[in-house]
């Protein structure tokens, strides 16, 4: 249970400093408005995790009370849908696009609610949701509904926490994507990494 519980925060802290548009969102908004108006809009995207959270839950959960071989199914579904998200990663451009051109200024309100809606919106995040949190279910004894919360509470404190981190430090980040053109390389083999490490999780 415990090795399980690590190896995803393991995974979480890789995928939340991955560069990719809610990080790069939340870092312009660092750099263009500030801190203040950085942590409304890594509040709003947390809210959203929660609610894909709510709908992986009470879902799979219903599917595993009903048929467990169907949950094989999904897992499944997981180790290609991961080794996709490797392959497709691979295949990608390494290089980070940061720019704070044209930028327009929001209040917090306006930001929590762009960062909620960014994130509750993007069907990818749900599919995401569905192939990823599954595959971390820890006890034959703990109801799974309450499983998938509390992978879901440690996800959004995971990513809280290296958000935060990247709304405090946002003028040395931006500073150092700019100067270094190899973060981005480091970053995509990382994530390359997690995914094929999590298909293998899954498999064996």
């Amino acid at each position: 249970m415990i090795t399980t519980l690590i190896s995803f925060v393991f995974a979480t802290v890789t995928l939340a400093f991955s560069p990719g548009p809610d990080n790069i969102f939340v870092l312009t908004q660092g750099v263009v408005n500030g801190k203040k108006h950085g942590f409304a809009t890594v509040a709003g995207l947390m809210l959203g995790c929660l609610v894909h959270t709510t709908f992986v839950a009470f879902g799979v959960s219903e599917v595993i009370k009903r048929n467990s071989s169907i949950f094989i199914i999904i897992k499944l579904i997981g180790v290609f849908y991961m080794l996709y998200l490797a392959y497709s990663i691979y295949k990608s451009d390494a290089s980070i696009a940061f720019s704070t051109e044209n930028v327009e200024k929001k209040n917090t309100i306006e930001l929590f609610k762009i960062g909620f809606w960014m994130n509750v919106l993007n069907p990818k995040i749900t599919i995401f949701f569905l192939a990823f949190l599954p595959q971390f279910l820890f006890s034959d004894k703990i109801s799974s509904l309450i499983q998938f919360y509390v992978l879901g509470g440690i996800f959004i404190l995971t990513s809280f926490t290296v958000f935060s981190s990247i709304v405090l430090l946002a003028d040395s980040l931006s500073g150092l994507l700019k100067k270094n053109k190899k973060i981005g390389s480091y970053f995509k083999w990382a994530q390359i990494i997690v995914f094929v490490a999590i298909a293998v999780l899954i498999l064996f």
